[in-house]
């Protein structure tokens, strides 16, 4: 066996080893769930069930209002389609395994099975009550079958919310139910109406066995912001599942009509206007007169344009609120007119067509009033040149598009039928920005034939809309911080005065915005990524724990989420108390001056580098990079640019420092500099303050030239620390290595342990472990440093915000070689 052929071997031991591992450790903490989804697809498996239960089987394992009494158990063992295979082990993957966790595998059997058996006698009599009041959507259930674990599974998830924290209690409960209950008045068939049944037996044993004696908690306006924007986006997404459901059977399923356009065949258009019937006639001719896709498009647009508000909302932007508002009115006085409509033919009883015909219009109207009563918790706004800078393009392309149709248009009349005039061009403008539901209300006064008449009749309000949506997303997730130079100048003065950790100066750095408390004595250094406010490092002062209390305040107000990076271990502790987790970010790696000495074998690499130094006539010389002549900037800018070349990957900022970072106050570069003023390598030291004087100094910017001196850094660092001892500086810091840690033999949890492997990923690209592996050799003190968050639902966003503030100007092409080089490709 080849050397290239264990390594390989190694390779695919290591990534068999990577897959087994997480699912063990499943089956440890969840056995019961592993087991069960196990026969759930076994035995759907081997009946032929996973593209959903024939008849025959259906009948004999599924449960109806005619089914044998012991179907209800049956029922959890198959589901009615792929899909809900899919999605029911998505589902009991996730609340099962933290049901085993918290409550145990007895307890989590009992309330899954209970939920389920309960779930589905409830709906049983729900049926039966339909009947018996001729209600025809119930009615129409009396003969179905259904079957799915997913009754019981929701019904597991929302009694298990009585023992989640509060945040996540208030998202779950609503998340489900508005999703059961849109599903059962949209698509409503019996398997939905057995599910949402099983969702309220799940909250009435939550209620009963698992509720806890606890202070009621108020919801903070970032939690009331979040549920809002929930409650916006679900009245959004009804008409769409009935629209996109092949066979919607719920009591509003009709309303699907009012955003989908059916697209009728030619033939019965015909047959329609050679009859009487004129407006059966006009309707069709309206619903053809779109192609499909843009049909579906403008369709949609009700609810992505209710969508984007909900983001908005979530954010606590102002404009957002009152577009809601105005857009739940409009929907509102909207729908009230097609209901009119609907109601002058009724084909149906009275208790259905009032429950049909009244929620349509009731269901905006209460959103409404919850917008009308959470009003307060909307305060954040564009600043006045964002304002406008929205109108501007979002009139500037009314107009455009308006020219464009009507100008357009005019030139190619003659592929409209019948010819339209110019003025009539311009009275029809209006309904190109309509959805094609709403057509009925308006005459058709032509259709168009040709081909650019048919992209300008169908494709202008698509465009339009498009370009609305983007605008309202953008300014839904741009962030508006203003902090002053007068701002950052104070906070350079308290980072003297105070002090702070190790990465205080980078707080006085570019692209940091500022806080302050209301005294103006401690303040907090961050900067908005993706609507996730990022500290960098420790709140400098006094008062580091009423500074996170405030900022998060802050952050609220504006719909930002804070997070506290590269703290240290005094701060984390400290935020503990507010309930904020962390994890583990990076070690600091810091050398203690007045005791060091190179001294003893474990210095043998450092005191080479000296002495190599010395008989190469290398020498190391302190400068300012503002002071330094233009022969040694010019050699840094080169040696920079060639270390970044050569990578072909996109330089990191944040907490790592460049070219623009060695220009700062109080930064001092120590070069080695050969004998003909070649410069070989160069660090920067970032002064620490502790009571207005420099008592350390970080170490931040590390570039060596290609082809230099060989152990140039060793030299550097161990030049630094002994001339800063002479001059009584107390330690050393070589700064944090991101993604890195010293194993201190403490069991991680599963976020450390996904940071672990991110940096193991990482590696080949930035070596930032190789980089804490280097920085062992100067025997340092390791102090870990944080990441501090409020809510862990928010821990995707943050580490998306994270890498953006890391990798700013990631180019398309160092994107791709990024992404080449984590692939192992390169």
């Amino acid at each position: 066996m080849t050397r290239n052929d264990h390594q390989e071997t190694r390779m695919m031991s290591t990534q068999v080893d990577r897959i087994i591992r997480p699912i063990g450790r499943l089956f440890r903490t969840a056995p019961l769930t592993c087991v069960f989804l196990i026969a759930f697809w076994t035995i759907g498996a081997l009946t032929g069930a996973l593209g959903g239960p024939n008849d025959d089987l259906l009948a004999h394992i599924g449960f109806g209002t005619d089914s044998p009494l012991w179907t209800a158990f049956s029922s959890a063992l198959w589901a009615m389609d792929l899909t809900g295979y899919v999605v029911t082990t998505v589902l009991l993957l996730v609340f099962g395994a933290l049901a085993e966790r918290e409550l145990g595998a007895l307890r989590t059997a009992a309330i899954f099975l209970v939920s389920h058996v309960a779930g589905v006698f409830l709906g049983y009599g729900v049926v039966l009550l339909g009947g018996a009041l001729h209600w025809f959507w119930l009615e129409s259930l009396t003969g179905a079958v259904a079957a799915g674990p997913s009754i019981g599974g929701v019904g597991l998830a929302l009694a298990l919310t009585f023992r989640m924290p509060v945040l996540w209690r208030r998202r779950v409960r609503l998340m489900t139910a508005l999703s059961l209950v849109v599903l059962t008045l949209y698509s409503g068939w019996l398997e939905d109406l057995l599910r949402l049944t099983g969702g309220v037996a799940g909250l009435l044993i939550g209620a009963f066995f698992l509720r806890r004696d606890e202070a009621r908690t108020p919801g903070t306006r970032a939690e009331t912001r979040v549920l809002v924007a929930l409650l916006v986006a679900a009245s959004a997404l009804g008409p769409v599942v009935a629209m996109m459901s092949p066979f919607p059977n719920g009591p509003l399923s009709w309303f699907s009509d009012v955003v989908a356009v059916a697209q009728p065949a030619q033939d019965d258009v015909d047959l329609a206007c050679a009859s009487d019937g004129a407006e059966q006639c006009r309707t069709m001719l309206i619903q053809l007169s779109y192609g499909r896709f843009p049909a579906l498009v403008m369709s949609l647009l009700p609810a992505l344009l209710l969508l984007v508000l909900a983001e908005g909302l979530r954010r606590g932007r102002r404009f957002a609120w009152w577009a809601a508002l105005g857009s739940t009115a409009a929907y509102a006085a909207v729908t009230g007119w097609y209901v009119a409509e609907a109601a002058r033919f009724p084909d149906n009883g009275e208790l259905e067509a009032g429950f049909s015909y009244g929620v349509p219009i009731l269901a905006p109207l209460v959103i409404a009033v919850v917008l009308l009563l959470t009003r307060k918790h909307f305060t954040v706004k564009l600043p006045r040149h964002a304002i406008r800078k929205f109108w501007r393009f979002t009139l500037g392309s009314i107009g455009l598009l308006s020219a464009l149709y009507v100008l357009g248009g005019y030139l190619v009349r003659d592929q409209f039928s019948p010819v339209p005039g110019f003025a009539q061009l311009l009275a029809d403008l209006p309904t190109r920005f309509l959805p094609p539901g709403y057509l009925g209300a308006v005459p058709l006064r032509f259709k168009a034939d040709g081909f650019v008449a048919t992209v300008l009749f169908e494709y202008t309000g698509v465009v339009f809309w498009l370009i609305v949506l983007a605008g309202l997303l953008m300014a839904s997730w741009r962030a508006w911080p203003s902090s002053s130079e007068q701002e950052a100048a104070q906070a350079r003065e308290l980072m003297r005065r105070h002090g702070g950790s190790s990465l205080a100066y980078m707080t006085t750095w570019r692209g940091n915005e500022y806080w302050f408390t209301p005294d103006g004595e401690t303040v907090i250094a961050y900067r908005v990524v993706a609507t996730i406010a990022l500290t960098v490092g420790d709140p400098i002062g006094p008062a580091r724990v009423d500074a996170v209390r405030g900022f998060a305040e802050f952050c609220q107000e504006n719909g930002w989420t804070p997070c506290l990076y590269s703290i240290t271990a005094g701060t984390r502790d400290e935020v503990a108390s507010l309930g904020w987790p962390a994890v583990q970010v990076a070690e600091d790696t810091v050398i203690e001056l007045e005791t060091l000495a190179f001294t003893g074998k474990k210095w043998q690499d450092v005191r080479t580098a000296l002495n190599k130094a010395a008989k190469e006539g290398i020498t190391a010389e302190w400068c300012t990079y503002a002071d330094a002549p233009y022969a040694i900037t010019d050699q840094i800018r080169s040696i920079s640019t060639e270390w970044v070349a050569d990578k072909g990957l996109p330089e990191m900022g944040f907490t790592l420092g460049g070219l623009e970072e060695l220009t700062g106050d109080g930064v001092r570069c120590l070069l080695a500099i050969d004998a003909d003023r070649t410069v070989h390598g160069i660090t920067s030291w970032l002064p620490v303050y502790a009571d207005g004087e420099v008592v350390g100094y970080t170490l931040d910017f590390m570039r060596r030239r290609a082809n230099g001196f060989r152990g140039t850094m060793e030299f550097l660092i161990a030049s630094a620390a002994l001339e800063l001892k002479t001059e009584g500086v107390r330690f050393l810091s070589l700064s944090g290595a991101p993604l890195a840690r010293l194993d201190r033999g403490e069991r991680p949890r599963l976020l450390q342990r996904v940071l672990d492997v991110t940096g193991q990923v990482m590696e080949p690209v930035y070596g930032f472990r190789s980089l804490f592996a280097f920085k062992a050799k100067f025997q340092p003190t390791y102090r870990p440093m944080y990441m501090a968050y409020p809510d862990a639902a928010a821990l995707p966003r943050i580490a998306n915000a994270v890498s953006r503030a890391y990798l700013p100007h990631v180019t398309a092409r160092q994107g791709l070689r990024l992404t080449a080089k984590l692939a192992g490709r390169s």
